[in-house]
Parts: structure tokens; C-alpha cells; sequence
């Protein structure tokens, strides 16, 4: 059920619901806290961590690497793979924060399936041994390591999907307008100003006209845009959905739902002596292209309303993994599988001997009980720690502020 116009909050109420909004979604599981929470992640790593942890070659990377940045992913032909999907922290850094982040998130979501203990560390295992492999041939990659069930489920799901499929699910229908309600909220008119601005200037235009073999010539129309409320990720920051008409005036061939974001501060820390973009959208999308090509060449930098965001548009292939419950040994491929696709974005920057030194370092510092590097262990089992105290202060905070109310 729609909510009424005068419930919609203003520009200036908008941060207020959107806290609350986090406050609730990462109460709901520890995993969710993890994936929430690239803060902490960071402030841990600048806790004397850091010098514990090796350097790798400097280089792009996710920097806010958990399983629900990775999934099926569609090119501007059609291609479609599983890759990062989400690179608003991605920096030139050290390949090893990845590894820990990634680590962790499995780690929370093995949790979050009851498993045992010796669980985690045989993940841990598989995942540096995936890893590696992704590291081990030319331009990253390996011989492919088998889908698990869970990545094939949902890569079924992103090949079956058409047009349709995303109209219901973003707008709940496949008519030309963006249903204002719980995630879409209407803008001031200086915003919606500012958005019809922004698809008059030639670049935007091309961005749009380059997918799917529309004409390069073809009318690019605003038809509806709202602010969109999507998770802890709008908390702060620029977020709206612009449904574009592309073709006829009145009556337009195709249509496309762009995702038009707020660029802001990296967490992460880059590598020293690093040349990063100033531009917070460059960045972003500098990073995408090298990590995730496929989301990458569909993504372009841009001004709105004074202030830096990056435009893609949104295709129906583009999944999110969300691996909830696993079995043992679902756990173990995943981690294995998941760290490969890591190892391929990393890998394709790097050239033969930065591979090789940083497979050598990857087999170092193991035991014979324990096929991981320690230090990867030891994070895992900190951060595990740091974040489990954290969340149930932030449940604890978030049960005060429900009873105050």
C-alpha cells in the first residue's frame, strides 16, 4: 500500500528515516551488522592491525569486499559473469584488505548457518587456495573453478531475467513511471530540475544510448525520477532512480531504469605514492573498470546539484548474492570460488613476477595444521571478536531506542 503524500519525508527529513532504516537492517543478524559496516572494518585495520598484514602489489581493489558485493554481473553486450558489483570504497590498496574482508563476511555468514568452528578455518583455507589459482595464469584467472549451487541458482535466475523482471521488482510495473512509496520518495523540484539537467549533457546521453544498440541519435527522455531509498548505501549521500524514455517522443521503444549516485570519501586506505583520482565519481569508476569491467564500461562520472555522482544503468541480469544458510560443504566451495573471482579482478593488474611474489607470500606463514596464512587467521578470529561486541551493543541501542519510542 502506497503512503500518503504528506508521510513522504523532505530532502531535510530524509536522513532521519534513513538511519533509522541501517539502525533496523543491520540488527537483523550479525552477517548483516558485517555487511553494514565498513566503518568498523577500517577503524579495526587502523588499530595497530595493519603492520601485521602483508603488503601486496598496490593495486585497485573493492575495498569493501563481503559476498554481497559479488554476483552476476551484465556487460553492455549482453555478456554476463560473476564479478564485484559494488566498488563505492574501491581505492588503489593493498590486495590483502580484500582478502580479510571477504574472509570475514564468510566467516559471519558461517555463523549465521550454525556451523562449527573447524568449518571457518577449512573455508579459510579454500579460500586462499582459490585465490592463489585465480593468480596463477596469465592476466588473473584459472582454470574455472566450479560454481557452487548457490552462484548457479542465481546466475539461472540473472540469464532468465528480462526488462519485465526488473520493471516488477524496482517499479512494480512495467508502466513508465516510478511508483512513489517505501523506497521511492518524491523530490524537490530543484532536484528534479537538476536531473532533467543532467540527462541534456551529451556524455550522459551517450552512456544511455551505448547499451542494448540504440540508435546513437535516439531521444533521451526523462519520464519520472525519485529519490531512492536503497539500504545503509543511501544513508548520507545523493540516491535516485531516473526512468529514461529512449526513441520516439510520444511513444518511446525502449525504456531503462538508471541508478544515479552520490560519490563520497573512500574508507579505505590507498597504497602510499598512489595517483587517485580527486574526483570521488573517477575514482569509483576507475575502479570499476579494472575490477569489474562489465559494471565498469557501463558506468559514467558526473556532476549533480554540486556535487560528484556516478550514473549506470541498471540491468536485469544484475544480481546480488545472498547466501544465507549453507551446508558445510557449500560453505567450503563458496569461499573457494568467491575468492577466485577476487583473485581475477586483482590479478588482470598485475604483471607475471607482482603475481608470483604475491602467491609466494600467500603460501607463506602457514602451519601444518592449518593450510592459511596465520595472519589471515588471526584478523578473522579479531575481527569476528570486535564485531560481535559491536553488534549486540548496536541490537542493545537499537532495543532502547524501539522502547523509547
Amino acid at each position: 500500500m502506497r503512503e500518503s503524500v504528506a508521510t513522504y519525508p523532505s530532502p531535510a527529513q530524509r536522513p532521519q528515516r534513513l538511519i533509522a532504516q541501517q539502525n533496523l537492517k543491520m540488527a537483523r543478524s550479525a552477517h548483516a551488522y558485517v555487511r553494514g559496516n565498513t566503518l568498523q572494518f577500517y577503524r579495526w585495520l587502523k588499530g595497530h592491525h595493519s603492520a601485521a598484514i602483508p603488503n601486496g602489489p598496490a593495486v585497485w581493489i573493492c575495498g569493501d569486499c563481503h559476498i554481497g558485493n559479488l554476483g552476476p554481473v551484465a556487460s553492455a553486450d549482453g555478456n554476463v559473469d560473476i564479478q564485484i558489483r559494488d566498488l563505492d570504497q574501491t581505492v588503489i590498496g593493498n590486495p590483502a584488505h580484500d582478502l580479510i574482508r571477504l574472509a570475514l563476511s564468510l566467516a559471519t555468514s558461517a555463523r549465521g548457518s550454525d556451523l562449527p568452528g573447524v568449518t571457518t578455518a577449512h573455508m579459510m583455507e579454500h579460500l586462499v587456495e582459490g585465490y592463489s589459482r585465480a593468480l596463477s595464469r596469465r592476466h588473473g584467472g584459472s582454470e574455472a573453478i566450479v560454481r557452487p549451487e548457490a552462484v548457479r541458482i542465481v546466475m539461472r535466475r540473472a540469464m532468465a531475467r528480462t526488462w519485465k523482471h526488473l520493471a516488477k521488482e524496482r517499479l512494480e510495473d512495467v508502466e513508465p513511471t516510478v511508483p512513489l512509496g517505501e523506497r521511492y520518495w518524491p523530490l524537490a523540484k530543484s532536484e528534479k530540475r537538476a536531473v532533467e539537467s543532467l540527462f541534456r549533457d551529451a556524455a550522459v546521453r551517450r552512456l544511455v544510448t551505448s547499451l542494448k544498440s540504440r540508435k546513437d541519435d535516439a531521444k533521451v527522455q526523462v519520464l519520472d525520477a525519485a529519490y531512492w531509498m536503497k539500504g545503509c548505501s543511501s544513508l548520507g549521500r545523493l540516491r535516485y532512480a531516473a526512468l529514461l524514455g529512449v526513441g520516439k517522443a510520444n511513444d518511446p521503444d525502449d525504456f531503462c531504469l538508471i541508478d544515479i549516485k552520490q560519490a563520497v570519501p573512500a574508507a579505505a586506505p590507498c597504497a602510499k605514492n598512489s595517483l587517485m583520482p580527486h574526483d570521488h565519481a573517477v575514482r569509483v569508476v576507475t575502479g570499476a573498470r579494472q575490477l569489474a569491467p562489465n559494471l565498469g564500461n557501463r558506468m559514467l562520472p558526473a556532476r549533480l546539484l554540486g556535487r560528484s555522482v556516478f550514473l549506470r544503468e541498471l540491468l536485469p541480469q544484475d544480481l546480488k548474492l545472498d547466501i544465507n544458510q549453507l551446508t558445510v560443504e557449500e560453505a567450503i566451495h563458496c569461499s573457494q570460488f568467491l575468492a577466485s573471482v577476487v583473485g581475477t579482478a586483482h590479478g588482470r593488474q598485475m604483471d607475471a613476477s607482482e603475481r608470483t611474489r604475491w602467491r609466494n607470500v600467500l603460501a607463506s606463514g602457514r602451519s601444518r595444521r592449518l593450510d592459511a596464512p596465520s595472519w589471515l587467521w588471526r584478523s578473522v578470529v579479531d575481527l569476528m571478536i570486535d564485531h560481535e561486541s559491536a553488534y549486540l551493543e548496536h541490537c542493545r541501542q537499537y532495543a532502547l531506542t524501539l522502547k523509547a519510542a
